[in-house]
């Protein structure tokens, strides 16, 4: 029904800064709620970053917050994690994820239906 295909990860220096893209394709008109999660190794998937697509709602997690941005541009099936201040703990494999509702609370993976594969992004100096 949905395919989301995540793009933009990579290697960066504490400090730096990196943009993931997630296109959407498919049935994508039922979507109200975009997410990014992540998952580092022998740490539980925590959620990031979610919006909702009707425009004006945003959550974040505590540790992302005041560095992170998510964003989306609709004529593109585009949902953006802007990813500023990195730290070495943001190190992790980030998911795109998308769900047919939203709601205020917690970040929960529950929340959302459709998924990608996932990008890497490490974080040295």
């Amino acid at each position: 029904q949905v395919e989301l295909v995540e793009s933009g990860g990579g290697s960066v220096q504490t400090g730096g800064s990196l943009r993931l893209s997630c296109v959407a394709s498919g049935d994508t008109n039922h979507l109200r709620s975009m997410g990014w999660f992540r998952q580092a190794p022998g740490k539980e998937r925590e959620g990031v970053a979610s919006l909702y697509t009707g425009g004006g709602k945003t959550s974040y997690a505590n540790s992302v917050m005041g560095r992170f941005t998510i964003s989306q541009d609709k004529t593109k099936n585009t949902v953006y994690l802007q990813m500023n201040s990195l730290q070495p703990e943001d190190t992790a494999m980030y998911y795109c994820a998308a769900g047919g509702y939203w709601r205020v609370g917690n970040i929960e993976g529950s929340d959302f239906d459709y998924w990608g594969q996932g990008t890497q992004v490490t974080v040295g100096s």
